[in-house]
């Protein structure tokens, strides 16, 4: 019996042994599998229309969405690249004339402001089948179809600022994106928009449809280029409403696309976006991810002037915030920093004043000082 009992607790104990052995594998294996859920996968960009959007592994949880938002597109991207990348001698320019335009299709449409925004905008996604080469900073031209009623001839071409690096928003250099308001006239006699005084162009790209043709002419301009070759130099840039559409193309060159030209660029981007009201935002996702991923190279601040005050309890315009900020804009631009402006010319007169006012609290001549970045190539200006 003494047997017996001994052989059942060696049993026991090797039971025991047993199980204890499989626990420890269990545990083992969770412990190694956490990372493998923890671990941020490589990230590929989609280009979603209007915002950069993630393919993510499953099981991945308890990040918000635009933390969801990758900062770099994982291919490398130097196919269109000059050599080296920041010589501007070879930028296409006019490459399709007027006359001779180019014959495109739309790929998407998209409003990209939310409901309660001064009006529509959207985001409209071209395919040039790799035929309009551009650069960031361009413009390119939209002729619409019909006649003009008021000339009798066919309708002119209105140019739109680029809002997509020149690999486009599928990274295969045959797309562009522009982003256009629509244009329409409230008639305070008839308490009702006018259709006849609507405009042309911006309704037209507005109401298209995936496969809709557009002729375009382009790509023009060099004012707005960006300052590869000191990629050092701050960057700053001031919109309103749609006038974000170049500081689109240049912020995904440095922050999104695995490019040389963000490789290199050690300098700051800081964007102002005057608007009207929350609603009227735009790519304000994006910005917020790039301020998250980047915060000592990007910042963002917007002006809304139907939603904050200034410093006198007025309303909030983008030259408020200029000069909120002038002391650092200014000793920015005594570094080398680039400004750019770019939305409706109205915009222009405020700015200036304000800018003015900085220098004069500086003990500076505001025309001695315009006159010398003016000079140095650091001010650069497309508004309409």
């Amino acid at each position: 019996m003494q047997l017996a009992l001994n052989a059942s607790a060696a049993l026991n104990v090797i039971l025991a042994v047993f199980f204890v052995g499989a626990v420890l594998t269990v545990n083992t294996g969770n412990t190694l599998a956490s990372p493998a859920i923890v671990r941020q996968p490589t990230h590929m960009v989609v280009p979603v229309t209007p915002s950069m959007r993630v393919t993510r592994s499953a099981g991945v949880s308890g990040i918000s969405s635009r933390q969801n938002i990758a900062p770099k597109s994982t291919a490398r991207l130097d196919f269109l690249e000059a050599s080296p990348y920041h010589d501007q001698s070879g930028i296409p320019v006019n490459t399709h004339k007027n006359k001779a335009p180019l014959t495109t299709k739309v790929v998407s449409v998209e409003r990209i402001v939310g409901p309660k925004a001064t009006g529509e905008t959207c985001n409209i996604v071209i395919d040039h089948a790799g035929k309009m080469p551009y650069w960031e900073g361009q413009s390119a031209g939209v002729i619409p179809p019909g006649i003009d009623p008021k000339r009798n001839k066919p309708y002119g071409v209105r140019l739109y600022s680029i809002a997509s690096t020149r690999y486009g928003d599928k990274f295969d250099g045959k797309t562009m994106t522009l982003c256009v308001r629509r244009a329409t006239y409230w008639d305070p006699e008839l308490g009702r928009e006018d259709p006849a005084k609507k405009g042309v162009c911006s309704n037209y790209l507005c109401d298209a449809k995936p496969g809709t043709e557009l002729a375009l002419t382009g790509p023009s301009g060099k004012v707005m280029l960006m300052p590869e070759a000191t990629p050092e130099a701050p960057i700053i840039m001031l919109a309103t409403g749609t006038g974000i559409a170049p500081y689109r193309g240049f912020l995904r060159r440095l922050f999104v696309e695995n490019t040389e030209a963000s490789d290199k660029f050690k300098g700051l981007a800081w964007l102002f976006l005057g608007v009207a009201n929350s609603d009227a935002l735009l790519y304000d996702e994006d910005w917020k991810s790039m301020q998250e991923k980047y915060p000592d190279q990007f910042r963002y601040d917007v002006a809304l002037s139907r939603e904050q005050k200034n410093k006198k309890g007025g309303k909030m315009y983008i030259q408020d915030k200029v000069e909120e900020y002038g002391k650092e804009v200014f000793e920015l631009m005594n570094l080398g920093a680039h400004i750019y402006f770019c939305g409706l010319k109205g915009m222009m007169p405020g700015v200036l004043e304000a800018m003015e006012n900085v220098a004069k609290d500086q003990g500076l001549s505001w025309e001695d000082t315009l006159k010398a970045w003016k000079k140095s190539g650091q001010w650069h200006v497309e508004v309409y």
